[in-house]
């Protein structure tokens, strides 16, 4: 799972080939938490082909609002660097991001 920041979002992100997931999520938030076990055993059956990163809110803010975060926890699909899918707050379930994945895969 590929750490995300202001610095390297742009790069991994909107500037990538293909589908790249993003979990946004916060180290207060409990469902984020509950949900990251099952997003990492996601990328360790997909990861060859949906590129997996996340990126904690607290430590980039202004880029979560940008990307129209607004609730945790919110799992975005980026296609070729533009935003095709999201899951966010109670959607966002274990079962639902793996069906997701799936599409995209």
């Amino acid at each position: 799972m590929l750490e995300l920041d202001k610095k390297n979002f742009e790069e991994e992100v909107l500037k990538a080939e293909g589908p790249v997931l993003v979990d946004f999520w916060g180290p207060t938030c409990e469902p984020c938490k509950a949900l990251m076990p099952h997003v990492h055993a996601l990328e360790e059956t997909y990861g060859d082909k949906v590129k997996f990163c996340s990126l904690d809110i607290t430590k980039a803010r202004r880029l979560a609002i940008g990307q129209k975060v607004m609730g945790l926890p919110a799992i975005i699909i980026y296609k070729d660097g533009a935003e095709v899918e999201r899951l966010a707050e109670s959607a966002a379930t274990a079962t639902a991001v793996e069906e997701l994945v799936k599409k995209y895969a």
